[in-house]
């Protein structure tokens, strides 16, 4: 059972590694989700605040193998701050974060000892809400009544017209041009919906981002390169956080399934590829939420530990 708090030799980006594996050897992108307008999907802290990078994908898939319908996550020391107690035979899963150190290092050349700043990924323990008796209403899943369907239409709309990309329509392909800085789209009629309009467009967005006047990732990779695979998986994980954060299905992304064998060779190869992938992916969809006037991180020193990017 990948999502048990039981502790063994494995670090924690093998452990999250191993189980994305598993899931695309089965056939299964454990970042498409059918969300169809709820309040929250992302997964929250005790006091609200969203999950981030790796976490995000790693509380989904754990969420959806335990059967938790709570976006909420806590330590059991936080169950007992809120008046809750886990309940007796509960499994809890890791969240993951980064801790920062300095350690003195002697330089071969000089002889002289230095300062160097070091990272290390550290994991907690946390509960789905679903898992603790006695939490305040606040905790139990959301309820909301989803929108109607003119009001969301204005409301999606009007989001992706803020964000200030190059769209041309036509043709028989979406694709993002890093040499125009453009993106093309087919005509919407094309599409089976308008959702699944507006979540190609998220992922075609999400490349876009990686300009070298936005986030300047390297958008040079030949098709079938490790390079390549990972800009479609970043791609991916941002379409489907932005997704989670409007309401849009992702199962439009099937039409990538071509890239399995490409992630899972990046992947086996290194166990910290994927939390690579989603820190950066939580950039591109940052951006876009925000310039979409949908912010979904506020600044807060304050916040719970979490992975913010990967080393």
């Amino acid at each position: 059972m990948p999502f048990s708090s039981k502790t063994d030799r494995t670090s924690p980006a093998e452990t999250i590694t191993r189980a994305i594996i598993e899931r695309l050897e089965a056939g299964t992108r454990p970042w498409v989700r059918p969300w169809s307008g709820a309040a929250v999907s992302r997964p929250l802290r005790s006091c609200g605040t969203p999950y981030r990078g790796i976490n995000v994908l790693w509380l989904w898939m754990a969420a959806e193998a335990g059967g938790f319908s709570s976006p909420f996550w806590l330590t059991y020391h936080q169950a007992q701050l809120q008046g809750g107690q886990v309940r007796k035979g509960e499994r809890g899963t890791i969240a993951v974060f980064y801790k920062s150190y300095s350690k003195t290092v002697e330089d071969r050349e000089t002889g002289e000892a230095h300062d160097e700043a070091r990272r290390v990924l550290k994991s907690f323990v946390v509960f789905n809400a679903s898992q603790v008796d006695g939490l305040p209403a606040r905790y139990a899943p959301p309820t909301a009544q989803p929108l109607p369907v003119d009001e969301r239409d204005t409301r999606l709309d009007a989001f992706f017209a803020a964000i200030p990309a190059r769209l041309r329509h036509g043709g028989c392909e979406a694709y993002y041009s890093p040499s125009t800085d453009h993106i093309t789209m087919l005509e919407i009629a094309a599409f089976r919906g308008r959702d699944h309009y507006r979540a190609t467009l998220s992922h075609e967005l999400a490349h876009w981002t990686g300009h070298t006047s936005r986030l300047a990732r390297s958008l040079d990779g030949r098709f079938g390169s490790d390079a390549y695979a990972m800009e479609e998986l970043i791609a991916e994980l941002a379409a489907a956080m932005i997704g989670s954060e409007v309401g849009l299905p992702t199962e439009h992304l099937d039409n990538h399934a071509s890239y399995l064998a490409s992630w899972l060779r990046v992947l086996k190869a290194d166990s910290r590829a994927i939390l690579s992938a989603a820190a950066k992916a939580e950039e591109a969809s940052a951006l876009i939420l925000r310039l979409g006037s949908r912010e979904t991180v506020q600044p807060d020193e304050q916040r719970e530990p979490d992975i913010l990017e990967a080393a």
